[in-house]
C-alpha cells in the first residue's frame, strides 16, 4: 500500500508534515534532513524541488531555492540523494515542485524514478487539475505515485469535488490566497473556510499548508483538518542554524509538537 495511504487510513489528527528544500542550505543535506526529520517524530516530509520561478512561495522558499539552485542542485542530483533513503525511512515522502522541471525530465521518467526510490506522491502547483487529469494520471496511477491537488478559499465546491472524487491520498488545503510564508494566527475567515470544507464530507482527508509557524496556527490546522504542514518556519530555522537537529527541536517547541 502506498506509504500515503497507510498514514491517513486510520483517520489520524494532529499529523505535522514539513518541508525543506533540496540542495539547502548545502548540497548534500538533503537525505540527513530526512532523517532528522524523522527521527524527531515528523509524520510526512515534502521535499522541494528547486526552480528559478516559485510563483506560489514567498521570499523564505524562494532565497533557499535560489540558494540549493547556486548549489548545483537538480532533479537527477536529487534522485541519486535518494536512491538509498528507503533504506531505514519509513514515513511518507513526497516531492513538491513545479511543471517545469518534471516536464523537462519527464513526466513518465520522473514517476519511474520516484518509484525507485521510495517517493510516495508529488505536488505540483502550477499542474492544472484538468491536465492533470487528461495527461498526467494514467502514469501516475501506473506507478502508484499520488498527485496531490491544492486547493484554496477561492476554489469552488464543484471543482473541490472533483479533485476529491479524482485524487488520492490526501487534499493541500492552502490556508489562504497567498504565497507561503508564516502567519500569527488565523482569522474567523480563515476558520470558516476550513468548517465549510469540512461540511462537504470528501473522501480524502485534509491537510492545512501556507501560514503555520506557531501552536496557535498549528492547533487550528489539526482542529480542522488531519494536521498541518510547515515549510518556511522551519527553513528560517535552519537557515538560522544550518543543523536539522536543532532546528526540528526549535520547531517541535515553537508550535507545542
Amino acid at each position: 500500500m502506498n506509504r500515503i495511504d497507510s498514514l491517513f487510513g486510520n483517520d489520524p489528527h494532529g499529523l505535522l508534515s514539513v518541508y525543506f528544500c533540496a540542495g539547502f542550505p548545502t548540497l548534500e543535506s538533503a537525505p540527513s534532513i530526512i532523517r532528522t526529520l524523522e527521527r524527531n517524530g515528523v509524520n510526512m516530509i515534502e521535499i522541494g524541488i528547486p526552480f528559478s520561478d516559485p510563483m506560489a512561495d514567498g521570499p523564505v522558499i524562494q532565497n533557499a531555492s535560489c540558494m540549493a539552485l547556486r548549489n548545483g542542485m537538480s532533479l537527477k542530483l536529487l534522485f541519486s540523494q535518494l536512491a538509498d533513503i528507503r533504506k531505514d525511512v519509513k514515513i511518507p515522502l513526497l516531492f513538491m515542485g513545479y511543471l517545469n522541471p518534471i516536464y523537462r525530465y519527464g513526466f513518465e521518467n520522473f514517476c519511474r524514478s520516484c518509484k525507485e526510490c521510495g517517493i510516495d506522491g508529488a505536488i505540483i502547483p502550477d499542474l492544472p487539475f484538468r491536465d492533470y487529469e487528461n495527461e498526467y494520471k494514467e502514469i501516475a496511477d501506473r506507478y502508484d505515485i499520488r498527485i496531490i491537488m491544492l486547493i484554496t478559499p477561492e476554489t469552488s465546491d464543484e471543482r473541490i469535488r472533483s479533485i476529491d472524487s479524482n485524487t488520492n491520498g490526501f487534499i493541500y488545503m492552502v490556508s489562504s490566497a497567498s504565497t507561503t510564508g508564516a502567519q500569527k494566527d488565523f482569522n474567523d475567515k480563515k476558520t470558516e473556510y476550513f468548517k465549510h470544507v469540512a461540511s462537504l464530507n470528501l473522501k480524502n482527508p485534509r491537510m492545512v499548508g501556507f501560514g503555520i509557524s506557531n501552536k496557535q496556527t498549528f492547533d487550528s490546522a489539526c482542529s480542522n483538518a488531519a494536521g498541518g504542514i510547515i515549510g518556511s518556519h522551519f527553513l528560517t530555522l535552519l537557515g538560522n542554524c544550518e543543523n536539522p537537529e536543532k532546528a526540528i527541536e526549535q520547531l517541535r517547541s515553537d508550535i507545542g509538537f
